[in-house]
């Protein structure tokens, strides 16, 4: 997999106060070993071409990882003749810093430095590359202009050293003012290798993302695995060990994770073979990923890569990245509309006249509600290498990317963005210092506005429980947008056996009877997601062969807060003695005139009636305790034969319904409150005979 970073951006920490005499490699330094001087410059020789050959390819936006590896194996040769040569200390630094972790080039960068400044014409610009990621942005800027004064063919770089410049000046406002939130590395899941590419589902409870840790199968040609795809859940608030994908997801290829689907059924990730980038999706079947498909069509493209997919909200088009002509790294795409039968993508075109810079630009990740769309890019006001940005659709079009501010973003690499439902935590991949090593992936929690007391509870974000900040530290470089919406969770089990039941759900507008979305729980787990707007009243019907369907209502306000239900939903054989509410049968108040919102709701009952011939059943009318007695029996009676008048109008007969009221004598919930009296209030079906 290319590396993350154009080749310049390394360095920093470790300084030295006292330097021996710089040491050419000359022969008459070396009198006594000349056959390990004809080694090591033989080695130098070797390992230019291949350093030369990885900076050409960084400049291209090529993967550059396997020739700076290549080139660092030949000048370590060289070191272990003579560690007190300048040049090859700085081609040293610069090889680690593209290899594995920043920090680790810093001392031999430092000591080219103080060896010899002009050892390289590139010594400036390695050196304020190096300030920079140290946080010393005024050093950094000085650096990277006496480059542009100094090197004859400066012009030739002018983009690159312009855009650094520009992040230094950037950086010191957003460093100082943090944004309010907390960065942790999640340690259960990172490794001495890399983790990146994390991709969370909706509740917050999965974690997928891809590691190049061993995996048993063979490395590469400078010692490498191959990029696999993992998963973790979280227990109790705590990742667990993270395992490799089940199926046949993975390869020997480089697979990493782009975008897990808003319910967790399919993904997309990209897959390097043979050199060529193309995206994938692979669909959760049981407990097992399928065997990718290659997104074919007007996504993948000859001559070109394309990587880092992103699901749109409305689930009729993709986000993705594709690599430019001339070196200008990747931009960012979005389709035309899937077409219904093919499901192929219409052509793709530029997302956003503001998305693409003259650098690198995705990873991408769409909120579930379509609102908010988070960029990653090295280019538009990055405070160094990647930086992740937050961009609103207003009026039809995406606005300027905003910076996300620090301690989000950093000098070092920052990228990949997962945003939980309810905005209050994402998560990232960064190669920052003091990570566990290489790209680590971190959790950011934010804190939401400042709160005068503490609630202690995880349901909020408790800013009162910071460590005490200064005032120029309150102000964020963005906000972070409170949700509407709902989050449906759970899963489909048999009421007697508990295990589980592979269900159909069917998600329907009560005001329109229009079927929003229908689909299945997990067939081996039962486990089943769906987010719900606000703004609508939502019936919800489970249905498995064989069994009761099971109904739910949501009636969601416009303007609710977010809210998780989490809930088992326990399926009930066709036998007699069975019992099921009918939660999405709706009277106006103290009447027994069916609402129209009802019709989906019989029409379900009527069409179980057809399909069960000999089925036979009793519908009970039930009423909260407000009012009389005699007035509830006599409102839950009528109740139950508006609606057995109903079915018999759909042709089903009367001999094989009952209408009984039972009024306010059996509650299911307690009175003393509105949401218990609503339980209260109930149509229901109890099977009499099969």
């Amino acid at each position: 997999m290319r590396h993350l970073n154009i080749f310049l951006l390394f360095i920093g920490l470790s300084s030295y106060s006292v330097f021996g005499q710089e040491v050419e490699f000359k022969a008459g330094n070396f009198k006594d070993k000349k056959d390990e001087f004809k080694a090591a410059v033989d080695a130098i020789k070797e390992g230019d071409e291949f350093f030369e050959l990885a900076n050409q390819d960084l400049f291209k936006n090529i993967d550059a990882r396997i020739n700076f590896k290549k080139a660092l194996a030949k000048f370590e040769i060289a070191q272990k003749l003579n560690p007190e040569n300048a040049e090859n200390n700085l081609k040293i630094g610069v090889c680690i810093y593209n290899t594995t972790n920043p920090d680790k080039a810093f001392p031999y960068i430092e000591k080219a430095y103080n060896l010899n400044k002009e050892c390289h014409d590139f010594m400036d610009y390695y050196y304020g590359a190096m300030k920079q990621l140290q946080g010393d942005f005024a050093a950094a800027s000085k650096h990277f202009k006496a480059f542009q004064v100094n090197y004859k063919r400066a012009d030739d770089y002018a983009t690159f050293v312009t855009q650094r410049i520009k992040e230094n000046s950037n950086a010191p406002d957003k460093v100082n003012s943090p944004v309010r939130c907390w960065v942790d590395n999640v340690k259960e899941i990172n490794t001495e290798y890399n983790e990146i590419a994390p991709s969370i589902s909706t509740d917050g409870a999965e974690i997928i993302f891809s590691s190049n840790r061993p995996n048993g199968h063979p490395k590469d040609e400078v010692g490498d695995y191959d990029f696999d795809i993992y998963t973790s859940t979280m227990v109790d608030g705590v990742w667990q060990s993270a395992n490799p994908a089940k199926g046949a997801i993975n390869s020997n290829a480089d697979d990493v994770s782009n975008n897990l689907y808003f319910d967790g059924t399919k993904m997309m990730f990209h897959r390097n073979v043979d050199g060529n980038l193309d995206i994938y999706e692979s669909t959760l079947m049981g407990a097992n990923w399928t065997n990718p498909t290659k997104l074919h069509g007007n996504i993948s493209s000859k001559g070109h890569d394309e990587k880092y997919g992103a699901y749109g909200a409305d689930d009729v088009k993709l986000f993705f990245s594709r690599n430019t002509d001339g070196g200008n790294g990747y931009n960012i795409l979005y389709t035309g509309l899937r077409d219904a039968v093919s499901g192929e993508y219409g052509v793709a075109a530029p997302a956003s006249p503001y998305f693409n810079s003259k650098f690198d630009d995705g990873p991408i990740y769409q909120t579930i509600n379509g609102e908010v769309m988070y960029i990653c890019s090295k280019g538009h006001e990055s405070i160094g290498g990647y930086d992740i940005y937050m961009s609103v659709y207003e009026s039809g079009r995406w606005t300027k990317p905003v910076n996300m501010g620090y301690p989000i973003n950093t000098p070092y690499d920052d990228f990949f963005f997962a945003i939980t439902a309810n905005n209050k935590y994402a998560y990232i991949a960064s190669n920052r210092e003091g990570g566990k090593g290489g790209f680590d992936i971190y959790k950011v929690t934010f804190w939401g506005p400042e709160k005068e007391f503490a609630i202690e509870t995880e349901d909020y974000l408790l800013a009162s429980l910071a460590y005490p900040i200064s005032d120029n530290q309150i102000e964020a470089s963005v906000e972070v947008n409170k949700v509407s919406m709902t989050v449906f969770k759970g899963k489909t089990i048999d009421h007697l056996t508990r295990k589980p039941v592979e269900a159909e759900i069917e998600i329907v507008d009560n005001k329109t009877g229009n079927v929003i979305k229908t689909f299945k729980s997990n067939s081996a787990s039962g486990k089943f997601l769906i987010s719900l707007e606000a703004g609508k009243n939502y019936g919800i019907a489970v249905k498995a062969e064989g069994y009761l369907f099971h109904s739910e209502n949501f009636d969601i306000p416009e303007g609710s807060a977010y809210n998780l239900v989490d809930k088992t939903i326990e399926l009930k054989n066709i036998k007699v003695g069975s019992i099921i509410a009918l939660r999405n049968i709706f009277f106006d108040t103290g009447k027994s005139t069916l609402r129209p919102e009802s019709n989906a709701e019989l029409d379900r009952l009527v069409k179980l009636m057809k399909d069960v011939k000999n089925l036979k059943i009793e519908i009970g009318g039930h009423t909260d305790n407000q009012g009389s007695a005699t007035m509830n029996q006599k409102l839950s009676e009528d109740r139950a034969k508006a609606v057995m008048n109903y079915l018999v109008s759909k042709g089903i007969a009367g001999s094989r319904m009952t209408a009984v009221g039972y009024g306010l004598d059996k509650p299911i919930a307690s009175n003393a409150n509105e949401a218990g009296r609503q339980q209260n209030r109930r149509t229901e079906i109890k099977i009499t005979g099969n």
